[in-house]
């Protein structure tokens, strides 16, 4: 699922059960958008990565989620993604008052998973949509179009795969660090 931030306006976002998705928008700066929903994937992994390092930062990036799956929640064009968003609602409110009234202490370690799931995924869909398999309607295919170098969409696939996987490496170092 590529779900794209942009500078411009979103019209409509759609994940479809085959996990594939789609973003429409109007405006903005297609050399941002198109790699954002691989990269922005892999950028809010290590986000995640890093604020798991810490319970007030763990609640932090649990409450910031939230309030993202509120806003998409209402974005949605169709009930797969809004069946999503709920579900992780409901999943985060209930690891949260486990977290504050239990001695089950697992927000950290929830926020951990769902930044290396999605640095995995960013990486693995990388491979899978751009890589493996040629599609010339992709993202990386789009931005070989608009993009004055040589490169073709399968080089922007290993291109965005290795920032992807940096950041995922980068993310655990420095909550390695953090930790130590």
């Amino acid at each position: 699922m590529a779900c794209k931030l942009t500078c411009g306006h979103v019209e409509g976002m759609q994940v479809h059960a085959n996990e594939g998705g789609v973003t429409q928008t109007r405006g903005g700066v297609y050399w941002l958008i198109l790699p954002a929903g691989y990269l922005g994937s892999s950028f809010w992994g290590m986000v995640f990565i890093l604020a798991s390092t810490n319970l007030v930062t763990a609640r932090i990036a649990a409450g910031c989620f939230v309030v993202a799956l509120l806003i998409v929640l209402f974005v949605a064009k169709n009930w797969t993604l809004r069946g999503l968003c709920i579900g992780f609602i409901i999943f985060l409110g209930i690891i949260w008052v486990l977290q504050e009234t239990t001695k089950v202490h697992i927000l950290r370690y929830i926020i951990l998973f769902i930044g290396i799931m999605n640095s995995l995924f960013s990486v693995y869909d990388i491979y899978d949509d751009l890589i493996s398999r040629r599609v010339h309607s992709s993202d990386a295919e789009k931005f070989a179009e608009i993009c004055p170098c040589p490169c073709n969409g399968v080089a922007w696939g290993v291109i965005w795969g290795l920032i992807s996987f940096m950041f995922l490496c980068g993310a655990m170092y420095l909550g390695l660090v953090i930790m130590s």
